[in-house]
């Protein structure tokens, strides 16, 4: 089969390549002009891709990555949820999906397009303390949420009603914390793995947990949705929540240093947070420590990933697996530079 990775260069995006890759598929790649792209380089350089490069405002790039592809893997998100200024977000995670999708139901395309499988985040799940959540959850009130979130709800919001409206074939991906290697990019998330490897990491923030998957399992998700996924329909791709705390033990211990010792209680993160959100709004900057992010943070609870599993017949590793994986490429990245 023919699949299209749109943001193949990101860290989710790169994994999904290789895998498609590895499985025999004829994969192009369409990535941004300038775009960091490590994580596929060798396989652009060596002609197993073929590649597109522009933006997904680009219409005639779009156009010409799409037509004739079997299956259209869209992996681009801003997630940046630290923003002083949102309409970044809104402007590719709303925006920019609206722009792919309707390049995606043009009659060229369609009629070849077997699956548009999109990158979602369990953020677009509803969530509260003390519910199991599952893909019925349906956020119906927006103004609690962060910017970010916001963002992402829309977003999915719109690819499943152009699967309810106009014959999309999409499926949304709720995908939770991504570890593992090949973080080229450096996600915030990961940059905590890196920091805990090289000894760097002062302290920890307690009581924050996070649903967290591998990112080699969250990538054969995806390729599971484009065969076996329910048009309009969302899964949730998760393995376990675990505590910030126990991330980076076990990511130490992976590579023969110590744990941080010190755990900064809740209290004291959202005083640390509340300077962060002042000093962005007194200089103009962005602090990726402030209240929104805290809030995304606290505003976890369990998901329920059985769907992905009885459906897609998807079988995550232990994540505990793929954050000792982060922990060893990050220290392999740097002595290799040394």
């Amino acid at each position: 089969m023919s699949a299209l990775v749109i943001g193949a260069n990101g860290y989710l995006g790169s994994h999904v390549t290789r895998q498609l890759v590895d499985a025999g598929e004829d994969v192009r790649v369409m990535v941004r002009d300038g775009a960091n792209t490590r994580g596929i380089q060798d396989l652009i350089d060596d002609l197993t891709v073929t590649r597109f490069v522009g933006d997904i405002f680009d219409g005639e790039v779009l156009r010409a990555a799409m037509t004739g592809c079997d299956v259209v893997y869209y992996c681009v998100v801003d997630t940046r949820g630290w923003l002083r200024d949102p309409a970044p977000l809104f402007r590719t995670n709303v925006e920019g999906t609206r722009h792919v999708l309707d390049v995606a139901v043009e009659p060229a395309i369609a009629t070849g397009l077997k699956k548009f499988v999109f990158t979602s985040t369990y953020a677009a799940v509803a969530r509260r303390r003390g519910h199991t959540a599952t893909e019925d959850d349906v956020i119906t009130d927006e103004r609690s949420l962060t910017p970010y979130v916001q963002s992402r709800v829309q977003a999915e919001r719109l690819v499943l009603e152009y699967a309810r409206t106009r014959g999309l074939p999409a499926v949304a991906m709720c995908v939770s914390t991504t570890y593992g290697a090949g973080d080229w990019g450096r996600t915030p998330h990961g940059a905590i793995i890196a920091g805990a490897a090289f000894g760097k990491l002062p302290f920890v923030l307690g009581s924050i947990e996070l649903e967290a998957v591998g990112i080699d399992d969250a990538a054969a998700a995806l390729l599971l949705a484009a065969e076996k996924g329910r048009v309009g329909e969302r899964y949730l791709i998760s393995e376990k929540m675990i505590s910030n705390a126990e991330v980076v033990r076990i990511a130490a211990e992976a590579v023969g240093v110590p744990a941080p010792s010190r755990t900064i209680p809740l209290p004291l993160t959202y005083a640390m947070a509340a300077v962060g959100s002042l000093k962005a709004r007194l200089t103009g900057t962005d602090e990726r420590l402030s209240l929104d992010s805290v809030r995304l943070m606290r505003a976890e609870a369990p998901v329920d990933c059985s769907k992905a599993k009885r459906e897609l017949g998807w079988q995550p590793r232990p994540v505990e697996e793929s954050i000792r994986e982060a922990a060893k490429f990050w220290v392999s990245l740097r002595s290799a530079k040394r």
